[in-house]
């Protein structure tokens, strides 16, 4: 079996991350502690993640002619990702986004983030159009919303008009078109962007999760054509109802204090990804992809704080004592 190959369309953010003990109210300015700047986007962490994890990943996404670009594309080179389809913006700058880490003492790390899209907006459907026929080429295409929704919408027809499965991370929260949810075999919103698109509250305290309320979003998400609905909780884990084999319950890593959560859901997707093309069952997979993500949330930055395989190999066998069969990765 060749290792994983995955294409991700979407969006290069550079991050700027700043902490404060405290968020500034409406009008007031605060002293805060520490600030960073490192590549970022969903999009690309998806497949910085993927990529780490071991899989074959094209990225394909557009930038401005900048230094934000130069940076964020020899960042995803390290990694293991094929740019050789990157695509440019003479006019529009690269796309950036500002963080702030709100980090009270003895308490969760908590995140506030604003997204100036830039030339991720820019991409048109001539840009992707080679994508029609090249799309064959993998077995998972990887989406998220912040590019535009019509590119989304016609990566996801190509893919599915030549039998590929599609994951899209529906975030940010945004309306989806019957026609897109028809041509997902996988979505994975959050709680909140699941609330927004069924109007369902998913309750939850601790690992003690209300799965009627659970089960309800995921059926009211299949019902608009999605064939495997996955949704992540937070601290409380994730569930997945699956098209043929039932409805799965993972909770979070235990013993885990968030140091910055910002791509806890990128890793989480990232490595989920990578675990369903890897053919291993569904309890496997998300337990992958909850270690993944729990390692992610221990290091401060976006990026930087993804982990290669070797790392997540060895925090499961501390945590769980197995590991999946990751031999097709390696």
């Amino acid at each position: 079996m060749a290792k994983p190959k995955i294409l991700m369309v979407g969006s290069f953010i550079m991050d700027h991350t700043a902490t404060t003990e405290v968020f500034p109210k409406e009008g007031e300015t605060v002293l805060g502690g520490t600030f960073s700047k490192a590549p970022g986007g969903k999009g690309e962490n998806q497949a910085v993640q993927m990529a780490r994890l071991g899989a074959d990943v094209t990225a394909v996404g557009k930038m401005g002619r900048d230094g934000n670009a130069e940076e964020m594309l020899k960042a995803s080179q390290a990694s293991g990702v094929n740019t050789d389809y990157m695509l440019f913006d003479d006019e529009k700058p690269s796309g950036c986004c500002m963080i702030i880490l709100e980090e009270a003492p003895g308490k969760q790390t908590v995140n506030r983030i604003l997204v100036l899209p830039g030339a991720n907006m820019a991409i048109t459907p001539e840009d992707i159009a080679f994508l029609k026929d090249k799309v064959a080429e993998y077995d998972l295409v990887v989406l998220q919303l912040e590019i535009p929704m019509a590119i989304n919408e016609l990566v996801a027809s190509y893919a599915y008009e030549k039998g590929v499965p599609v994951m899209l991370n529906s975030a940010p929260s945004a309306p989806l078109s019957d026609e897109l949810l028809s041509h997902l075999t996988y979505i994975s919103p959050n709680e909140h962007e699941a609330y927004d698109l069924t109007g369902i509250r998913i309750s939850h305290s601790g690992k003690d999760v209300n799965m009627d309320e659970a089960k309800a979003a995921a059926a009211a998400l299949k019902a608009k054509g999605v064939k495997n609905v996955l949704i992540t909780l937070g601290e409380a884990g994730a569930v997945l109802d699956t098209e043929k084999d039932g409805f799965f319950y993972s909770p979070c890593v235990d013993g885990i204090m968030a140091v910055d959560p910002t791509a806890a859901g990128d890793s989480f997707v990232g490595a989920l990804s990578v675990g369903l093309c890897c053919g291993w069952g569904y309890e496997e997979t998300l337990r992958f992809a909850n270690h993944t993500a729990a390692l992610t949330v221990c290091s401060m930055g976006a990026m930087p704080s993804l982990p290669t395989l070797d790392k997540v190999e060895a925090f499961m066998k501390e945590k769980c004592g197995s590991v999946p069969d990751t031999s097709v990765l390696k």
